[in-house]
C-alpha cells in the first residue's frame, strides 16, 4: 500500500489533499525571513517550559540554581529539536519512497511532495535554531540512530503513518503550549509557531492515511504493524532528552537520566503530550494489549 495507490476512497482523499494544498498556499512560512535570527536572547527567559523539563521537581533539580535550570532548558530544547531533525528526515524518506512512481497529477502525490518541502524547511529551521543557541545538536542516542537507518525501509502502510503521528503529535502539543508562554525566549516560541501551523496539515493527512491503511489488514499483518508502532513509540519518546544534556550543568548523565525516567512530573508530561494521538492509534487498532509493556516504557501510556 502506498500514499497514492489506494483506490478505495480515492475521491475523498483527493478532496482532502486539494484542501490541504490550498491551506498550504494560504499559510506557510519561510524561516529565513520570518524569524529574527540576529536578535539576542532575552536575559532571564527560559528556552522551554520549566514544568515540562525532565528533571523538574527531582532532588537534582532542587540543587540547581535558577541560572543552571535556564541553561539546562536550552540544552533540553536543543535535544528535542535535534531529535525532531532525525525524525523529519526519516519521515521524508518514507514519503518519498511511497510516492516514487506515483501519478504526479494526483493531489495526494502533490501534497505528499509539498509535505517533504515543508519538512526540509523545518529541519533547516531546527538546525539553525540549535546553532543560534550555541549548543550541541545532540540527536538520538546510538541505538535509535541505528534503528533510523532501518525505519524508512521497514515502516510502511499503517505503521508508517502511525509512526508519523507519534513523531509529530506529541511534540505538536508541547509546542502549542510553549508558543503561548511568555516566560520562553522569542526564538523558541516563533519556531514552535511555525512548526505547529504547518504540521497541523501533516497530521490531518497522516490520520487520513492511517484510517485507509488499516482497512482489510489480516490479523497477522495488523499484528506486525502494532508491534512496529509500539517500538517506534518507545524509541521516539525515550530519545527526546539525550543524557549528555545534563553534563552541561555539571550533573552526572547516568544518574540524571535515572531520576528523569523515574520522575512522576516528567512521566505525566509525556503522557500529556500523547493525549491526542493515543486515542487515534487505539481507535484504529494500533495499540495491542500484548505490547502494553513497550507502550508503558514509552511513557505515552500509563
Amino acid at each position: 500500500m502506498t500514499l497514492v495507490d489506494d483506490v478505495a476512497g480515492a475521491s475523498g482523499s483527493e478532496a482532502l489533499a486539494q484542501r490541504l494544498l490550498r491551506s498550504t498556499a494560504r499559510q506557510s512560512y519561510d524561516p529565513e525571513v520570518d524569524l529574527d535570527w540576529s536578535a539576542p536572547p532575552v536575559p532571564g527567559l527560559w528556552w522551554m517550559q520549566p514544568e515540562r523539563m525532565s528533571l523538574y521537581g527531582t532532588p537534582m533539580w532542587r540543587r540547581l540554581s535558577e541560572e543552571q535550570r535556564i541553561t539546562l532548558s536550552k540544552h533540553e530544547a536543543a535535544s528535542i529539536a535535534s531529535v525532531g531533525i532525525w525524525f523529519e528526515i526519516v519521515l521524508m524518506q518514507i514519503l518519498l519512497r511511497d510516492v516514487y512512481g506515483a501519478d504526479p497529477r494526483s493531489a495526494r502525490t502533490q501534497f505528499a511532495l509539498t509535505e517533504v518541502g515543508d519538512e526540509t524547511r523545518h529541519t533547516v529551521m531546527f538546525g539553525r535554531a540549535i546553532a543560534t543557541m550555541g549548543v550541541p545538536a545532540y540527536g538520538p542516542r546510538p541505538t535509535p540512530r541505528r534503528l533510523a537507518k532501518l525505519g524508512p525501509l521497514t515502516l510502511r502502510g499503517a505503521s508508517a503513518y502511525a509512526a508519523i503521528l507519534i513523531g509529530e503529535e506529541p511534540v505538536d502539543r508541547w509546542q502549542r503550549e510553549a508558543m503561548r508562554d511568555e516566560r520562553i525566549q522569542p526564538l523558541t516560541r516563533m519556531v514552535a509557531r511555525i512548526h505547529v501551523t504547518e504540521e497541523a496539515r501533516h497530521v490531518t493527512f497522516a490520520r487520513d492515511e492511517l484510517e485507509k491503511a488499516v482497512r482489510g489488514l489480516s490479523r497477522a499483518k495488523l499484528r506486525w504493524h502494532q508491534a512496529m508502532t509500539a517500538q517506534v513509540a518507545y524509541v521516539t519518546m525515550r530519545s527526546l532528552v539525550h543524557p549528555d544534556v545534563y553534563a552541561a550543568v555539571g550533573l552526572d548523565p547516568a544518574e540524571a537520566r535515572r531520576q528523569a525516567l523515574g520522575n512522576e512530573s516528567y512521566r505525566e508530561t509525556i503522557a500529556w503530550m500523547g493525549e491526542k494521538v493515543m486515542p487515534v492509534l487505539q481507535a484504529h487498532g494500533m495499540v495491542a494489549e500484548r505490547d502494553h509493556r513497550v507502550w508503558r516504557g514509552s511513557l505515552l501510556l500509563r
